[in-house]
């Protein structure tokens, strides 16, 4: 592996840069032929990250383990890398009522790269690390840090990780390539191997999928561990919009048995679903079901078997 992430003969021997045979011929296909050749190279993206699956449940555990002591989950990247870690960082406060603090995404070139794209940005490593540091507070030993780029030798994530293994914090690599120089910094990797693209180099197609995938399992696996979900209901939904009170109606119908007027006698009551759900189900008036979901730690099902 070269010492130097932009060798140029080192970037075109990576699997994710190299042409795909499969759709050599693409451009002569029928339109319905085309889309047949897209998706099943699609269908190979789901069984390169279960291979995966061993080291992102000991990821979430990790994540999990730190959160308990205050840390946060970041996520940094370039392009389409750092615009998916975004998106998920930003599904978390409404999907799990968590603070906006707790999972945060950072790409290279700022918000403005979210909608244009901002390549000079990524050559650069001490932006990645610079990035980290403007944080309130900065990245410290308790904060875990996913870096993620399909070719595994970004330079602005490169420099985020080696300045988060410099502050003990846990490193964490999302690649689609195996062996990178990402995995030579960080102290676990995730490679789904999703080889060749439809479109030589668009890593935006088959390693973005199995990254949005992979992203999916950290955030939603750490929010499992941590007590955000009552069996596969969201009980930590934001009710903050006519469509999140309708779901929070039917989560507490669902985890209670409850009515429909009943569930929104009980949310209003309450203020949130999985108070709701232990006062229904404990017949505990509100501050005795409030202070019993504290003493558990917030995870309600250690509240109802207290």
């Amino acid at each position: 592996m070269p010492a130097d992430p932009l060798d140029t003969a080192y970037l075109a021997s990576l699997p994710t840069e190299t042409r795909n045979p499969r759709s050599a011929h693409i451009d002569e296909l029928s339109t319905l032929d085309m889309l047949r050749v897209i998706n099943d190279e699609d269908r190979t993206v789901p069984e390169a990250v279960a291979t995966q699956l061993p080291v992102i449940a000991e990821a979430v555990d990790r994540i999990a383990e730190r959160f308990s002591r205050g840390g946060r989950l970041l996520y940094i990247g370039a392009g389409t890398s750092g615009r998916l870690g975004v998106l998920d960082a930003s599904e978390c406060p409404p999907t799990f009522s968590v603070a906006a603090t707790l999972v945060q995404g950072l790409i290279a070139g700022g918000d403005p790269a979210l909608r244009l794209s901002s390549e000079h940005s990524e050559d650069r490593p001490e932006e990645g690390a610079r990035d980290l540091l403007a944080l309130t507070p900065a990245f410290n030993s308790s904060d875990t840090l996913v870096g993620i780029a399909a070719s595994g030798r970004t330079p602005y994530v490169l420099g985020a990780l080696q300045l988060a293994q410099d502050r003990g914090g846990l490193t964490i690599a999302l690649t689609c390539v195996p062996d990178s120089r990402m995995a030579a910094i960080a102290e676990l990797t995730i490679a789904p191997v999703t080889g060749p693209e439809v479109l030589t180099g668009s890593t935006r197609m088959k390693a973005g999928t199995a990254t949005k995938l992979v992203l999916n399992m950290l955030s939603t696996g750490v929010m499992v561990r941590t007590g955000t979900v009552f069996g596969n209901l969201m009980v930590n939904v934001k009710p903050t919009n006519a469509k999140l009170v309708d779901r929070a109606h039917r989560i507490l119908i669902a985890a209670t048995g409850c009515t429909p007027d009943r569930a929104a006698q009980l949310l209003r009551e309450a203020g949130s679903v999985k108070l709701a759900i232990l006062m229904e189900l404990t017949g505990l008036p509100f501050a005795a079901a409030n202070s019993r979901l504290k003493r558990a730690n917030g995870i309600l099902r250690a509240a109802l078997r207290s």
